[in-house]
């Protein structure tokens, strides 16, 4: 292999740019007032290591009247940020605040944060999905569970199962038409709530009846 990997490997190794692309890998098109939100930095810093992303190529940029929309640059880097992640130590525990957005959170219209993911590490224990080739698809028994709790299955023109990188815990969520509509379903049956923003909570009923699915507590 002749590629020289040190130029994107310092770019992406940097915190800050790392919050970013991992960001942009959950959600397209984040202006950079959100980055820098979530990035914990200044709006001046996140310009700056920004453009950086941008002048290498890892980044694009739009302008739509005074602000610029950041989105990766192409479905490579998406996969380099999937690859690393798959190799990357989990963030400490520390890292983690226990609540708030990283804990449980919307990412469009699916669970995310720290709750999205170990709802899909349950999935996968109970066997109610399983892996198919990079992405995960529901199962038989999958379907007859989510069924039995009222998840809408009816076919729609988006795929059913879709893996989504967690920007926070650099994992991933279920996303697809069963995330969003497994997601719906947990907030009519109140196990989850709405909190301030896209921060989701997770209710006392809602932790009796993830049991379940296979969620540990």
């Amino acid at each position: 292999m002749s590629a020289d990997i040190t130029i994107p490997a310092s770019l992406i190794g940097d915190p800050t740019r790392a919050a970013f692309l991992l960001a942009l890998a959950e959600k397209d098109g984040l202006p950079l007032s959100d980055l820098a939100r979530r990035a914990d930095v200044s709006n001046s810093t996140a310009s700056i290591q920004l453009g950086k992303l941008v002048d290498y190529g890892l980044l694009a940029v739009e302008r739509h009247g005074r602000h610029r929309y950041f989105r990766l640059s192409s479905s490579a880097v998406a996969r380099a940020l999937r690859a690393l992640a798959v190799i990357a130590p989990a963030a400490p525990v520390r890292a983690r605040p226990a609540n708030g957005i990283r804990a449980a959170r919307t990412c469009y219209d699916h669970l995310a944060g720290q709750l999205g993911v170990s709802l899909l590490d349950a999935l996968r224990r109970e066997r109610l999905v399983r892996a198919k080739g990079s992405d995960v698809e529901l199962t038989p028994a999958g379907r007859k569970r989510l069924k039995g709790l009222g998840v809408d299955l009816a076919p729609t023109r988006r795929p059913l199962t879709r893996l989504c990188l967690d920007w926070s815990e650099r994992r991933y969520h279920l996303a697809g038409a069963l995330g969003a509509a497994l997601t719906q379903r947990l907030f009519e049956l109140g196990w989850i709530e709405r909190g301030s923003g896209r921060a989701v909570r997770l209710t006392s009923k809602g932790r009796t009846g993830l049991r379940a699915l296979g969620l540990q507590s």
